[in-house]
């Protein structure tokens, strides 16, 4: 992509790829038996398991390796699109647009669960991060305070533009509530590192920093839904094919809020020594509760869509907003199996939404191959036509 016509919602493709990577790994974590702390590939092979169990756990850990790569080979593609654009005219007139400058936060996202990566597959599969792990918390909260204090920047601007400048709230969509997932994903980041931090200044600092933009994220997923569906009702049929795929966005969003409150519980109970395991299963279950009826109702939305529009070979960067929602879904469940009900329906359901983010994944790559394909043909004959 030249740098005039980049588009930051891009990042949703590396974001998909990085929440598939994550996911095995929290299926892991709190549905399999392990020692204390973080489950790691050691742990994991030495269970207990039957042949067709040992076959799962192979088939999910190939998934955690080959979305990893594909994450940060993204991430680090569009990276490299995304330094020179900021500097360009079309960057300067998305931030000034109050419908469309939230496409912004896409990248911040997609960084924020690079961390996630390295925190949960990549120390996983490397002993020497998970045996200095401890060590890597100081690298990691700096690292970390700086994409904070970057996003937060960013979304004071883009609150300010709102503010100031003059828009029909009648014409948004549901990718305002990119605010609010932004917020959340790098609250949830910065509460894993209060929570595992064994250091006292690093847990504090992470949790009291994580608590502020998780108290924001909160406030404007209140409004910003709010306006939203006021928007939408206001509104004769449903939105633009182009805008349906971020009606799911929902999802993933309760699960972040979710799960940096069950952190900031062991944050507590690490530091403090309070207890909250009946809360903790209180935050699970609504936050699956409220995600299962939401994704019901966006799909039993999305229907004529997916039976008229979804399968045309046309792409569109949004497309990408349909993964995260089933990784969302797999990724709150296993939470769900530790705290609630250790039930074979749960873990089939886990694993069953992963097959779905897994399949959609594979669908969209390969439209989004094809466009690229086709999009590299006409800038290198527009070159040979100068």
């Amino acid at each position: 992509m030249k740098k005039t016509n980049f588009d930051p919602l891009v990042f949703l493709a590396s974001l998909g790829a990085g929440g598939i990577a994550v996911a095995p790994f929290v299926y892991f974590q709190y549905a399999k038996s392990h020692g204390k702390g973080l489950i790691t590939f050691t742990e994991l092979m030495a269970g207990n398991s039957s042949g067709f169990e040992m076959s799962i756990n192979a088939i999910l850990m190939g998934v955690m390796v080959l979305f990893s790569v594909v994450h940060f080979a993204l991430t680090t593609k569009y990276l490299a699109q995304l330094f020179p654009w900021l500097k360009s005219v079309s960057y300067k007139k998305l931030m000034s647009d109050p419908l469309k400058n939230s496409a912004i936060l896409a990248p911040f996202v997609s960084i924020a669960m690079s961390m996630n990566i390295v925190i949960g597959v990549m120390r996983f599969f490397i002993p020497a991060i998970s045996t200095n792990f401890q060590s890597l918390m100081l690298p990691a909260l700096l690292f970390w305070l700086v994409i904070w204090a970057l996003l937060m920047k960013t979304e004071i601007s883009l609150l300010k533009t709102s503010f100031s400048k003059e828009f029909d709230i009648n014409k948004i969509s549901f990718g305002w509530l990119l605010h609010p997932f932004a917020l959340s994903m790098v609250s949830v980041t910065g509460m894993g590192i209060a929570a595992m931090a064994k250091n006292p200044d690093i847990a504090h600092t992470a949790a009291l920093t994580s608590t502020i933009s998780l108290s924001m994220g909160l406030f404007l997923f209140a409004v910003k839904l709010i306006s939203v569906f006021t928007s939408h009702f206001n509104q004769k049929g449903v939105p633009e094919r182009q805008f349906l795929p971020s009606f799911l966005i929902v999802v993933p969003i309760i699960t972040l809020f979710a799960i940096t409150f069950f952190r900031l519980g062991h944050y507590f109970e690490h530091q403090f020594g309070y207890h909250f395991d009946s809360l903790y299963a209180w935050i699970i279950l609504l936050g699956f509760a409220f995600q299962t009826w939401y994704l019901m109702f966006g799909i039993s939305m999305l229907k004529d869509y997916f039976k008229k529009d979804f399968f045309k070979k046309e792409y569109y960067v949004t497309l990408w907003a349909f993964i995260c929602p089933f990784v969302a879904y797999s990724v709150l469940t296993s939470f769900l199996y530790k705290v609630f009900v250790p039930a074979f329906a749960i873990e089939l359901i886990i694993l069953a939404s992963l097959f779905v983010a897994v399949t959609m994944y594979g669908y969209v790559f390969q439209r989004y191959a094809k466009f690229s394909a086709e999009e590299f043909k006409m800038q290198v004959a527009a070159q040979k036509a100068k």
